[in-house]
């Protein structure tokens, strides 16, 4: 349990971590509250020549709402416990609070990064599940300057993200929901603090045209179902837009995503977006 041999350089700006990630001479990677590359390390399954320390770096600790569109600037170095305390401005009728608070334990909530995890990209880390369930964009710089990212097409399979080598996610944009959006989020896991085996939400916010259904903890990126604008704001009710959502078109992308094969965790992944529906219309 001990890490291979690695250099450190701790960052004082989000250039000056661009900069010596752009170093190819070695293998560096980013680290900030180190709650999943610390373990990787000790376990001996990645093996970075040079890490590099963003989590001091004052601009990815802040958050703060946009004037200019009322989206919630949420720094990548942004632990997970300061957003289960509430002391990040919510602009999701208390998603992101009810989430962050069932990651894992307190401990690791307290050291854990929001950018961290979704760099990270495991398929059953809760924030890679909840930003696209958001409509969320990512805000990543590198040498090329700063880009945004759709949350939905940010990770592109297990442990894989839309990231360049050389980037750095500094930032998560989350647009404010209506005042009467709706919302599901449930995962099942084995015991409490446990990576989730499945996951599911659901968003019904008629007034902004959104709804929008997330399967997750699957074998890569997770499923995302989305109506269209008109047919959410032509709906009568809430319950008229997730019955579009039928157990046949679920299961149809269950098994789209290669999960089919395991009934079990088929029906799992089926219980937990049926359970995300009657939850957010409860």
């Amino acid at each position: 349990m001990k890490a291979p041999v690695f250099d450190f350089t701790r960052a004082l700006s989000v250039a000056d971590a661009v900069a010596l990630l752009a170093d190819t001479a070695r293998f560096t990677k980013p680290l900030a509250g180190g709650q999943s590359l610390g373990p990787m390390l000790n376990l001996r399954v990645a093996f970075p020549e040079h890490l590099i320390g963003v989590r001091q770096i004052e601009s990815l600790r802040q958050a703060f709402i946009d004037p200019a569109n009322g989206d919630l600037v949420l720094g990548a170095a942004v632990p997970h416990a300061q957003i289960e305390d509430g002391l990040i401005p919510d602009v999701t009728q208390g998603l992101l609070a009810h989430v962050a608070a069932n990651i894992a334990y307190r401990a690791v909530r307290n050291r854990g990064t929001v950018g961290g995890s979704l760099a990270h990209a495991d398929p059953a880390a809760d924030w890679v599940n909840t930003m696209p369930l958001l409509g969320a964009r990512m805000v990543a710089v590198g040498l090329a300057g700063e880009r945004e990212i759709d949350a939905r097409t940010f990770m592109t399979g297990p442990f894989t993200t839309a990231l360049d080598e050389h980037e750095l996610l500094v930032a998560v944009r989350v647009p404010a929901l209506g005042k009467n959006a709706r919302w599901g989020y449930v995962k099942f896991c084995r015991k409490p603090g446990e990576f989730a085996e499945a996951v599911g939400g659901v968003l019904i916010d008629r007034a902004r045209g959104i709804g929008r259904l997330v399967m997750g903890a699957t074998d890569g990126a997770p499923i995302v179902l989305e109506e269209s604008a008109e047919r959410v704001r032509a709906a009568s009710s809430d319950s008229a837009v997730a019955a579009h959502w039928t157990d046949a078109r679920l299961s149809a992308a269950i098994d789209a995503a290669g999960i089919g094969h395991d009934p079990y965790s088929a029906q799992l992944h089926l219980t937990m977006a049926r359970r995300a529906i009657a939850v957010a219309l409860a």
